[in-house]
C-alpha cells in the first residue's frame, strides 16, 4: 500500500486555532476548519491564512468552513434524527479524507462557571454532530478537548455516553483514566495558567500500534507568572482565562484576569493572554477586534503547549501507518 507522508486534520470548533498550531508545528496539514463565531473566525483567518493559505483561496469550501455545524451534518433540518444514509454522503461531499479529527467542542453545557445543562443545552447536543462526522470519515485518530466538568457532570451519565458512542464505532476510551483520558492541566506544560481540561485521544481500530499510545509527561518544574512576565509579578500560577466579558476585578470570588503587579491591580491584557495560553509570539488579535472581544476568544481556547505535545505523541502513533480509506 501506498504510504502518506503528511498526516492531514480537520479543525472543529476551532476557535482562535490552537489545535491548528499545535498539529502544524508537528508537520501536518489542516484539510478543513470549522468555527461559527464571526469575532474568533476573523482572528483565526487573519494568522491561519499566512500558514495555511489553501485553506481560504476557495469561496465555496470558506462558506462551509464558517456555516453552522448543524448544517454539515444535516442535524439542523431534522426533527427525528435520520439514518446514516441520508446524512453521511453529505458530510462527505464537504469535508475531505483526513487522518485526525480536533474539536475543543463548546464547553459551557459541562463548566462549572455555566448552568450545567449538559445534554439538555443545545450546544451540548453538539458532540453528536462530531459524532456523525467521524462514523462518515472514519479518521484514524480524534482529538477531543473540554472542561474538567465533563468527567464528573451529571455524575458521570455525560462522560459514559461520551465513552459509549465512541466504543460502539471502533475508538476505544476505557472507563478509567490516563490511558485514553485524562484531566491535564495548562501547568503541566510551561504555562503559567492552571486551565484543567479533559483530553479524549482515541484511535480507529484498525490502527494497529493504538495501544502505545502514552499521555506525555507533565513538566517538573512549573512556570510562574513571574517566570514568564517578569519580577513585579506574582510568584504563582494564574487563573484560568474565562469567557468574562468586561473582565472579573481583582477582589471577585470568580477573579480570572486581575493580579497585584508592582502593588497595583492589573488586568490581563489581550497580549499577556496569549502568552499565557502558549500562542506563538507573532499570533495576534486583528486591529478591529476589541480587547473584550480578545479576552472572550482566549476563554474559550485551548492551551497550546498541552495540546502540541499531546499531537506529537498521537503523531508519533500514526506517522508510518498506511494510507487508510
Amino acid at each position: 500500500m501506498k504510504r502518506n507522508n503528511k498526516l492531514t486534520f480537520i479543525d472543529l470548533f476551532a476557535g482562535i486555532g490552537g489545535f491548528h498550531i499545535s498539529f502544524h508545528d508537528q508537520g501536518a496539514k489542516c484539510v478543513f476548519v470549522n468555527e461559527f463565531n464571526p469575532h474568533s473566525k476573523k482572528t483565526y483567518e487573519n494568522y491561519f491564512k499566512k500558514i495555511e493559505p489553501s485553506l481560504f483561496l476557495d469561496d465555496k469550501k470558506s462558506e462551509n468552513y464558517w456555516r453552522d455545524i448543524t448544517e454539515i451534518t444535516l442535524s439542523k433540518y431534522e426533527k427525528t434524527p435520520q439514518p446514516e444514509s441520508a446524512w453521511a454522503p453529505h458530510i462527505r461531499n464537504i469535508i475531505p479524507k483526513f487522518d485526525i479529527l480536533c474539536a475543543g467542542f463548546p464547553c459551557q453545557p459541562f463548566s462549572q462557571a455555566g448552568y450545567k445543562k449538559g445534554f439538555d443545552d443545545a450546544r451540548g447536543t453538539l458532540f453528536f454532530d462530531i459524532l456523525r462526522i467521524i462514523k462518515a470519515r472514519e479518521p484514524s485518530a480524534i482529538f477531543l478537548e473540554n472542561v474538567k466538568n465533563l468527567a464528573m457532570h451529571d455524575n458521570g451519565r455525560t462522560f459514559e455516553t461520551i465513552r459509549r458512542h465512541l466504543n460502539e464505532i471502533g475508538y476505544e476510551v476505557p472507563d478509567e483514566q490516563g490511558k485514553n483520558w485524562k484531566i491535564v492541566k495548562a501547568s503541566d506544560h510551561g504555562l503559567p495558567t492552571n486551565r484543567p481540561r479533559v483530553f479524549i485521544v482515541a484511535f480507529h481500530k484498525r490502527v494497529k500500534n493504538r495501544d502505545k499510545f502514552k499521555f506525555p509527561e507533565p513538566i517538573v518544574k512549573k512556570t510562574s507568572l513571574r517566570d514568564m512576565f517578569g519580577s513585579e509579578w506574582p510568584d504563582k500560577i494564574g487563573y484560568t482565562l474565562r469567557v468574562g466579558g468586561a473582565g472579573s476585578g481583582i477582589n471577585d470570588r470568580r477573579n480570572w484576569d486581575a493580579y497585584l503587579v508592582n502593588g497595583k491591580p492589573h488586568r490581563i491584557t489581550p497580549t499577556e493572554g496569549l502568552r499565557m495560553m502558549g500562542f506563538p509570539s507573532d499570533f495576534v488579535f486583528p486591529s478591529d477586534v476589541s480587547n473584550v472581544q480578545a479576552l472572550k476568544q482566549l476563554g474559550n481556547s485551548v492551551a497550546v503547549n498541552g495540546i502540541r505535545a499531546t499531537a506529537k505523541n498521537i503523531i508519533s502513533i500514526l506517522k508510518d501507518r498506511p494510507t487508510d480509506k
